[in-house]
């Protein structure tokens, strides 16, 4: 029987790092604060202070809908299980990413009920630069393809499955559109070019945090 020692496992979460970190202007910033240390108090401890859609993580359908599920709310079956891999590092800054893109991949009879779909741009690679929110986009007939064919949860290697927020209209169909179907959106992740195989199992867990639209994930992946 296999342990975690016999597993290589892939971080696919941001580290949380003031001073490295995409953080959009206007938004709660990170920021982690000591408040002892084992010099002068015999014992280390901080506070921290961060946004609900800071670094690495998960949006619940509450994040546009006030009737939606927060993320105390979300099934935890939900977001650990098999995940399909998608690549679509072609596509540069500011591109739509639409389903004929989607249906171009040689795995896309696996997009089945409950598997989780990862969209790898490879944009992960701007992390904490200004190019970071020049990352390209999903189209909302992906939103309404991935529903119909049971998909519940999405992650992205970028900021946002919608246009840049620097980028007006201030809209956001894609995320009205999936969260509006129940769905859960995992944004800012990393690592996914390091990902054997267009299949991995996956754990995203959120922190807990009740009634709140969105929390952290430190993302793993393994085969």
């Amino acid at each position: 029987m296999s342990t975690l020692t016999d597993i290589n496992l892939v971080d696919l979460s941001q580290p949380f790092d003031s001073k490295h970190m995409s953080m959009a202007p206007g938004l709660p910033q990170f920021s982690c604060c000591p408040i002892s240390t084992v010099a002068e108090d015999g014992f280390s401890m901080h506070t921290v202070s961060f946004g609900s859609h800071n670094g690495t993580h998960i949006d619940a359908p509450s994040h546009f809908f006030a009737d939606g599920k927060t993320i105390d709310q979300i099934p935890l079956s939900s977001l650990v299980g098999r995940a399909l891999v998608l690549d679509l590092t072609y596509k540069g800054a500011k591109e739509v990413i639409s389903w004929a893109d989607l249906a171009q991949s040689p795995h896309i009879d696996r997009i089945t009920s409950g598997i989780i779909i990862l969209i790898h741009t490879g944009w992960s690679k701007h992390w904490a630069t200004e190019g970071y929110w020049e990352h390209p986009y999903l189209g909302t007939d992906v939103a309404e393809e991935l529903v119909a064919r049971g998909v519940s949860v999405i992650g992205i290697d970028f900021a946002s499955p919608d246009r840049s927020i620097f980028e007006p209209p201030w809209n956001f169909p894609f995320h009205q559109s999936f969260l509006g179907s129940g769905g859960f959106i995992v944004e800012n992740l990393t690592n996914l070019g390091e990902l054997q195989g267009p299949e991995v199992m996956v754990n995203l867990l959120p922190i807990n945090l009740v009634g709140c639209d969105g929390a952290p994930v430190r993302g793993i992946a393994w085969k």
